[in-house]
């Protein structure tokens, strides 16, 4: 193996000296994206990058590889790793730098892995093509890694094919395509915002124990403060690409000193010990789920005998682990996966299975709210297009018609009517998501099927959208299918719970009595799985879990 790189002896491997990165367009400079903030980062050292969206945590994270997305520049500071500003390296030199001595860990495993290669394929080809060993070192290196990262049959796992592992699975392979090659830094960029909380568990102990064993500094970019409590030893929380504090952790934790942070903090707490909202079980069910079972192509069912009804009024949160079937049930009530067995009835009436054979009213009174606004929202077309498109297709209207009524969605969402024109690049995660609740709403449905549809946003933004849509259903009194793997959230919003585990509906009810004990072994799980703000919180979960095994 060649490694020649070289190494600090006080322990100092990154130093960040007063950064500034801007927007530069052919109109001329554009707004300061990070403003005059330093830190620095010793080996071993884990420091926790915290902030609402736009406050520059990944632009700061991107910049210590002296990278920038396009359109943005480092105009301002020094970048000094490992005694080298990278700033004076030339392309070349920089290119040699990523990926070997300093590696990225992305938020979407699923979308940094090549489906058409084997994991051992990607894991080891850093390594190889910067000629740090030969593929059959960098597969030992892997199989090393996958055993320490706990991957199942580590000896064999690198043959399989993205697709052919968990979401959680997959991010850990993704940490040991990072490891590989030995680097001196690590930068995680919200890499467990889109798990479940027990897989994140799982995927949590493991990057801290990589982090140990290997001593390599680490920057650990998240909005959720409780899971940066567990892994953190400094923090630095930002805002508008400013440094409001920087302490260690269990001082920013509990005692910070700036109210933006005691912000944060109090939101966060108010998450966890939120009063759960009562259910009421009056009147008819608007949507009845009886005993439908669904696969995909294959003869193991996906969803297996799967009751349940919705009320008007009612927010119905669907929970479980990834893999467990609850997106899969919201494609089968919305006719993208044809049931196989059951019935689904809508208002008294059979849904046909297949989306091509119901009506355009059966289709305009359920809705869907994505996940990910940035893929479900197409970028070339303006708010009016998107938004106007459902008003024209369910109720024949045009022109000045449509302008009107976009308007009108537009204030209900608390959006600027000056917005029309705009294109989703041009919002924010937190404003492209009450587009996609704008573009539900437009075609003016009885119930919204709600996937993820704040897990990819900051504690702050996403309770403005809970609290939008809590409005809207007071208003409007429509119903939610909310998935969601954020118990937090269905304290905040869901009068009804239903917990699924391998396709199966294993409890179900009103949320206080399917969260009281005695629960279901699995409800217990997920609920022992929700982070905690203190930094024992990971140990103490660990040690429950092997005293059950």
């Amino acid at each position: 193996m060649n490694d020649n790189r070289p190494h600090r002896t006080d322990g100092q491997v990154l130093r960040v000296d007063n950064l500034r990165i801007e927007v530069k367009t052919d109109a001329g400079p554009g707004p300061v994206l990070v403003d005059d903030v330093s830190f620095t980062l010793r080996k071993g050292e884990v420091l926790g990058l915290i902030g609402e969206s736009g406050a520059g945590k990944s632009t700061i994270g991107l910049a210590s590889m002296v990278y920038t997305r396009s359109g943005c520049y480092i105009t301002g500071g020094k970048i000094v790793f490992l005694d080298q500003d990278l700033r004076e390296l030339n392309g070349d030199q920089r290119r040699r730098t990523r990926g070997v001595k300093i590696s990225y860990i992305a938020q979407s495993a699923a979308a940094s892995f090549n489906p058409a290669l084997t994991i051992y394929e990607q894991v080891c080809e850093v390594a190889v093509r910067h000629g740090l060993m030969s593929f059959a070192e960098a597969k030992r290196e892997a199989v090393k890694l996958f055993r320490e990262l706990e991957l199942p049959n580590p000896d064999v796992f690198g043959d399989r094919y993205p697709h052919q592992v968990s979401g959680g699975q997959l991010q850990r392979a993704m940490a040991a395509m990072a490891m590989v090659a030995k680097p001196d830094l690590l930068i995680f960029d919200e890499p467990t915002t889109a798990l479940d909380v027990t897989t994140q568990v799982e995927v949590l102990a493991s990057f801290r124990k990589l982090i140990r064993e290997h001593g390599t500094a680490a920057l650990y970019i998240t909005h959720d403060l409780a899971v940066v409590a567990q892994i953190a030893d400094r923090i630095m929380v930002l805002r508008h690409g400013k440094m409001v504090e920087q302490g260690d952790a269990t001082q920013i934790l509990q005692h910070p000193t700036q109210e933006y942070t005691q912000k944060l903090v109090a939101e966060r707490v108010a998450a966890s010990t939120h009063e759960f909202v009562e259910s009421d079980d009056t009147g008819e069910a608007l949507l009845k789920i009886d005993q439908v079972s669904a696969s995909y192509r294959t003869l193991v069912k996906v969803i297996n005998g799967v009751t349940l009804d919705i009320r008007r009024g009612d927010t119905v949160a669907v929970v479980g682990e990834s893999g467990s079937g609850k997106s899969t049930l919201a494609r089968i009530v919305v006719g993208l996966l044809p049931r196989e067995e059951g019935d689904i009835r809508f208002g008294g009436e059979s849904l046909p299975p297949r989306l091509r054979d119901r009506s355009k009213d059966q289709l305009r009174r359920i809705q869907m709210i994505y996940q990910m606004p940035d893929v479900a929202l197409n970028p070339q077309q303006t708010l009016l297009e998107i938004i106007g498109r459902p008003v024209s297709f369910y109720f024949n209207k045009s022109g000045d018609q449509v302008r009107q009524r976009v308007k009108e969605l537009l204030r209900q969402i608390d959006l600027p009517e000056s917005f029309i024109t705009r294109r989703p690049g041009e919002l924010s995660g937190g404003q492209k998501q009450r587009v996609s609740i704008a573009r539900a709403l437009a075609a003016e449905p009885e119930l919204i099927i709600c996937d993820e549809v704040t897990s990819a946003l900051d504690p702050l933004v996403a309770e403005e959208i809970l609290r939008l849509l809590k409005r809207l259903q007071d208003e409007l009194g429509v119903a939610y299918m909310f998935i969601t793997h954020d118990l937090g959230t269905v304290k905040r919003i869901a009068n009804k719970v239903a917990v699924m585990l391998k396709g199966q509906l294993v409890a179900f009810g009103s949320t206080p009595k399917v969260f009281a004990p005695p629960f279901h072994p699995y409800t217990e799980l997920l609920l022992s799985s929700v982070p905690e703000m203190r930094s024992d919180w990971l140990d103490e979960v660990l040690a429950k879990r092997r005293q059950l095994v």
